[in-house]
């Protein structure tokens, strides 16, 4: 099906799921974040902001949706579900009494119409870099297809600054999350939450699974998994470990890229980490029917070791850290799968991390 066929089918059957469920999304106040980065992150600190300030909030997130207490799966790979799972989803919301949802966005979804019977009252965009290339072959169509998100909001916002207050919350360190939060602490001031609010739950925030997330066994060198995938995301991270990282120390990175998705951005990302890095592990990152040998030629990280198995690669990274070094693994933070071929494999950076400490 050609693309603008398919967006229109994307938009007819959004529509009809959303009347099918009695439009949900009319009976809700919407926050959407969209952005390259971070916009998992700040969805759930608007998120926090929200309920902490007495709000009956939902939350529609990369890693999961979390309804009352209620956590749900939204599938492999997904930020944006389609219609047959959102509509449903904003529903149970509604009838739950609950009065307002944070629900993230991406450009995919945005492009494809797939959000076709949701009224955003706010909509934010954290920041646009590149990425997805291979699904909308311009940066500028890309871009395009973020800003769609301020037309569709009552009250969009694309100019925010970053937290003017020094954040001591380890689970929000670096310069980035400064930006993420100053973006939620601006949404939350469009519902009047009073600026105690918002810097309680800076202080206070747990953080979001896979992002900068420390795993702490009694090891004595720091292991980390973060999501980390695009090249300006890959940037930050290293650039904040490489300042945490003490003199005589090293930072050792395990990352790839995955298969049939945009190409241009892997050399971006070996030079990022060859740049940033003192040991690199190239592994495997949902390769899906694109051979590794593809991928990695396209990265081509100087100095970088090649380990297919990305247990192994962890392994590895594991083996090599000495006291006081630091080891990121990137690419998959909180996900549950890995796809080869066109099967989805359980996988956890996290679980795989925790295996091979335990190792030690």
């Amino acid at each position: 099906m050609m693309k603008p066929m398919k967006n229109l089918w994307h938009w007819g059957t959004s529509w009809v799921y959303a009347l099918i469920y009695g439009l949900p999304a009319y009976r809700l106040t919407v926050v959407g974040v969209t952005g390259t980065d971070g916009k998992t992150t700040t969805s759930h600190l608007i998120y926090e902001m929200l309920k902490t300030a007495g709000f009956k909030v939902a939350l529609i997130s990369t890693v999961a949706a979390y309804i009352g207490d209620d956590e749900i799966d939204t599938g492999f790979h997904v930020t944006t579900p389609d219609a047959r799972l959102l509509q449903p989803l904003l529903k149970r919301i509604a009838d739950r009494g609950i009065t307002h949802v944070v629900l993230e966005v991406t450009s995919h979804g945005l492009d494809q119409n797939r959000l076709a019977g949701v009224r955003f009252m706010v909509g934010i965009i954290t920041n646009i870099s590149h990425e997805h290339l291979d699904y909308h072959g311009t940066f500028e169509k890309y871009k395009a297809a973020k800003m769609k998100l301020l037309r569709m909001a009552k009250h969009p916002i694309y100019r925010y600054t970053k937290y003017k207050f020094k954040i001591l919350n380890p689970k929000l360190a670096g310069e980035y999350n400064k930006y993420n939060a100053g973006a939620a602490e601006t949404v939350a001031k469009v519902f009047g939450i009073q600026y105690s609010v918002i810097s309680e739950v800076v202080k206070n925030f747990a953080g979001v699974p896979g992002r900068m997330e420390e795993i702490k066994l009694g090891q004595k060198f720091r292991a980390i998994v973060d999501f980390a995938h695009t090249p300006n995301a890959l940037d930050k991270i290293l650039s904040e470990l490489r300042n945490q990282v003490t003199k005589g120390h090293k930072l050792i990175v395990v990352f790839g890229c995955a298969g049939l998705r945009d190409h241009t951005k892997r050399p971006m990302m070996g030079k990022i980490a060859a740049k940033l890095a003192d040991k690199i592990i190239i592994t495997a990152e949902d390769p899906r029917t694109e051979t590794l040998e593809s991928i990695y030629r396209d990265i081509t990280a100087v100095g970088s070791i090649r380990e297919d198995d990305r247990q192994k690669a962890i392994n590895m990274a594991v083996k090599m850290a000495k006291p006081g070094d630091i080891v990121v693994v990137t690419g998959k933070g909180h996900e549950k799968s890995m796809c080869f071929g066109k099967t989805e494999y359980p996988w956890s950076d996290k679980e795989a991390f925790t295996k091979a400490i335990k190792k030690l």
